[in-house]
């Protein structure tokens, strides 16, 4: 039987979002987008709503809510600005998940516990300057010492860079092996050599943390190696269909923001003798933003669906990632066009999302690299195989595991 319908706690958690962003964010967001400022006060009023472990088991000191919930805190989150559904996608979707998923018991203990509480945040550390869509070209190495591995090289384009307080960085341990030469670590800001700085000038996503991350000689535990040496790109990999499950859905929050914005000057503005939604061209729009914004939710709830029912969703996931995306600047290029002139300035905020909407159809896989996998599922090219440890099914079932 399908079931399209939101559970009670569910339609709470929406209207419990949308009020604190419609509270916390709307007013100020201008400001801190000319500014290019990340409120950090955000983070911590969003963990004492229980949103920083939204879908994070109970044991762990999250929420314990489903999957779709937390694709519905990133819609109504990216509904304000996309630098904080940013913020929670890093946090929850590239960090924390993935330490549920393939973190051990000390792991998730010491970590997990502290990111889901929202006491510390978390951040994620793939990208480099000479490696994007391209993991494999990756500098960045890991050389094994002792009860150490000594980490140098850099990332680039890293949310939460100046903010975070753990980093889920990759790097080679065995360059020879290529692919199955990269490992996962946790790394702690506090540690020495550590260094990171925030990039300004962006096109969008101002109000967003991000930046470069530098290691000179960080001495990494062995205990903060994540999963085993030489599984890191798989780890990465999974870690991506969290990202990209969390950026699809925020980008129903981008079309619906320019829907809400689009609607409102279409009943304000009137040309010909009147109002501009009488205009069809202009409904031709208004009606794609509607289109879109369904059918992205549609992807989006299908593979959060995938996500509780504990089933790999890789294939899903993209498609939703994409679609969503793509549909999410089109969207918010058309509310600018129904804005005209008015549209060009920050006196209203689409144009905001015009800009904001460009950064998702790049970063967590690229239009291109989805284009390619999906044809390539299509084809019969690509196959995703059984990982060696998935992510938790929902409801979630306490895990008795004694700490040695």
């Amino acid at each position: 039987m399908m079931d399209f319908s939101f559970s009670e706690e569910q339609e709470l958690l929406r209207k419990t979002v949308r009020q604190f962003v419609d509270k916390e964010i709307m007013p100020y967001i201008r400001e801190w987008d000319e500014k290019q400022h990340f409120e950090t006060s955000i983070l911590k009023r969003l963990a004492d709503l229980g949103l920083m472990g939204v879908c994070i088991p109970e044991q762990y000191g999250g929420s314990g809510m489903d999957y779709n919930s937390l694709a519905i805190v990133c819609e109504e989150l990216e509904r304000g600005d996309t630098a904080f559904r940013t913020a929670v996608s890093v946090h929850t979707g590239l960090n924390s998940m993935t330490l549920l998923q393939w973190g051990n018991e000390q792991q998730k203990q010491k970590y997990l516990t502290a990111l889901a509480k929202g006491y510390k945040v978390g951040a994620f550390g793939l990208t480099e300057p000479n490696a994007g869509s391209d993991v494999a070209a990756m500098q960045t190495t890991a050389t094994k010492q002792g009860d150490y591995y000594i980490l140098n090289g850099s990332k680039t384009w890293i949310s939460l860079c100046d903010v975070a307080d753990y980093f889920l960085v990759f790097a080679y341990t065995d360059k020879s092996k290529k692919h199955h030469g990269i490992s996962a670590f946790i790394v702690e800001r506090e540690w020495e050599g550590f260094s990171s700085k925030a990039i300004k000038g962006k096109l969008g996503i101002r109000a967003g943390n991000t930046g470069e991350l530098f290691f000179d000689n960080v001495k990494i535990p062995k205990e903060n190696l994540v999963g085993e040496e030489g599984e890191g790109f798989k780890i990465a990999m999974s870690a991506l269909d969290n990202g990209r499950f969390t950026v699809a859905a925020g980008a129903c929050g981008t079309i619906m923001a320019s829907l809400e914005a689009s609607l409102k000057y279409c009943h304000e503005r009137s040309t010909f003798g009147k109002e501009i939604g009488r205009h069809q061209l202009v409904q031709q729009m208004i009606a794609k933003m509607e289109a879109g914004l369904q059918q992205s939710r549609l992807l989006v709830f299908r593979a959060g669906w995938l996500k509780n029912q504990g089933k790999r969703n890789t294939r899903e996931t993209s498609l939703a990632k994409w679609q969503a995306c793509d549909y999410a600047y089109e969207a918010a290029n058309d509310a600018v066009q129904i804005h005209g002139a008015y549209g060009f300035s920050n006196e209203y905020p689409v144009e905001r999302y015009l800009r904001n909407a460009k950064a998702p159809v790049i970063y967590e896989g690229t239009r291109e690299i989805h284009t390619v996998m999906q044809a390539e599922y299509v084809l019969g090219y690509r196959e995703d195989k059984p990982l060696s440890k998935t992510l938790p099914a929902w409801p979630f079932q306490a895990v008795e595991e004694v700490v040695k």
